[in-house]
């Protein structure tokens, strides 16, 4: 019998070969405009969130970001998204929270969108462009957050 996250991970995997030919994503903002240089060390205890895989934590960023989700993807490998959900940026309530109970979502509570962390891409709701991302750049100890 397989676990619920043995699941969750195969309907991820499925949305994700089955969602890779889309073509949505030309229309949609790729990368914040939002000039964004972060610089964070998460193997300390400040950033305990982030010591381990699937860890997460939100950063305040500058205006008009809602802030930033920083998510550990892998031991060398993070990925950053802005909290402005791309389906409504322009509403000030629609703010992307991480799923506690999974963590392997981010999702909208105004429209209802659900995204997938290690990829960004929609995996259900009426958003069809991925979330917002940040380039980042690991060495092993210092995590930087860019664009």
């Amino acid at each position: 019998m397989k676990t619920p996250r043995t699941f969750t991970i195969l309907v991820v995997s499925f949305f994700m070969i089955f969602n890779a030919g889309c073509g949505d994503e030309k229309h949609c903002q790729q990368y914040s405009d939002v000039p964004v240089n972060i610089t964070i060390y998460p193997n300390s205890t400040e950033y305990q969130e982030l010591n381990t895989v699937n860890g997460w934590l939100y950063l305040t960023a500058p205006r008009p970001s809602k802030g930033i989700i920083v998510y550990r993807t892998g031991l060398d490998h993070f990925r950053a998204y802005d909290r402005t959900c791309p389906h409504d940026p322009e509403n000030p309530d629609a703010i992307l929270q991480v799923d506690k109970e999974t963590v392997l979502f981010a999702y909208d509570t105004v429209c209802g969108s659900r995204f997938i962390l290690t990829s960004g891409y929609p995996l259900d709701g009426p958003a069809k462009c991925p979330m917002i991302q940040y380039r980042t750049s690991y060495d092993g100890n210092r995590l930087r957050i860019f664009n």
